[in-house]
């Protein structure tokens, strides 16, 4: 691992973005919408203050996912990413560069949802407010290892938005967002046990209501951080070193 290539990476993809507004508009304005246009269509502080906290976990996930893979296929299929492979680049230095850069967008998306949830929508939380950005980004930063990961096996950028769903509404489902984990039939439990959105949605729950965070919640924050790190060494495999 090289900090200056990685940096330089990272320089690199912010670089793409900045010129690219839609995309930009996407991860960092879209989920604030959202999130807004549900706080009036339930007309329900109580309502919505059950169900922001599950939005603020979710959005980063699914909007970092998508960029990145996107991002990181066209990479892929226009040969950039074989040059960069034949260059000092390192696998690791290419993964924590998206890391990088794509975390700083997750902190300006996170930053933009909590800001108008908190002062516009009137968000109440009984604990402190750093428990939930911890998590937002974390939650980020899973969608961009995911994304990365996934990219590899998508031929076309159709291809990549068709590994969203398949990702995410089996972790939606099973996550305990519409019922929860311990109801489901024992099979479904098993399997949300090893979904990491079953713990970044846990976490996130704890974080809103409780005033001290326990060992639940730092639980869920090592499992998720974990799978982060799995996430990013299995696209590093998919990774393969070129020589010019």
């Amino acid at each position: 691992m090289n900090a200056t290539i990685t940096l330089a990476t990272a320089r690199r993809i912010m670089n793409q973005l900045r010129n690219d507004h839609r995309t930009v508009a996407l991860m960092v304005l879209v989920p604030t919408l959202v999130i807004v246009l549900l706080y009036y269509v339930m007309d329900n502080q109580r309502a919505f203050a059950a169900w922001a906290p599950v939005l603020l976990c979710v959005f980063p996930f699914l909007v970092m996912f998508l960029v990145t893979s996107i991002a990181t296929l066209r990479e892929r299929t226009s040969g950039t990413l074989e040059r960069l492979m034949a260059s000092p680049l390192g696998q690791l230095d290419l993964l924590l560069g998206y890391g990088l850069a794509f975390g700083f967008m997750a902190c300006l998306q996170v930053g933009v949802a909590l800001a108008v949830s908190l002062t516009w929508l009137d968000l109440e939380l009984a604990g402190s407010l750093w428990p939930l950005v911890l998590v937002a980004l974390l939650n980020a930063l899973l969608g961009t290892a995911m994304g990365l990961l996934c990219s590899a096996f998508a031929r076309s950028e159709f291809q990549a938005v068709q590994f969203m769903p398949l990702v995410m509404f089996p972790q939606l489902l099973l996550g305990g967002i519409l019922v929860p984990r311990d109801q489901m039939a024992t099979v479904l439990e098993w399997i949300s046990n090893v979904l990491p959105m079953s713990y970044a949605i846990e976490a996130m729950k704890l974080a809103a209501v409780s005033a001290e965070l326990g060992g639940d919640f730092w639980r869920d924050v090592a499992v998720v951080s974990g799978s982060i790190l799995l996430a990013l060494g299995l696209g590093a495999a998919t990774l393969r070193r070129r020589t010019p």
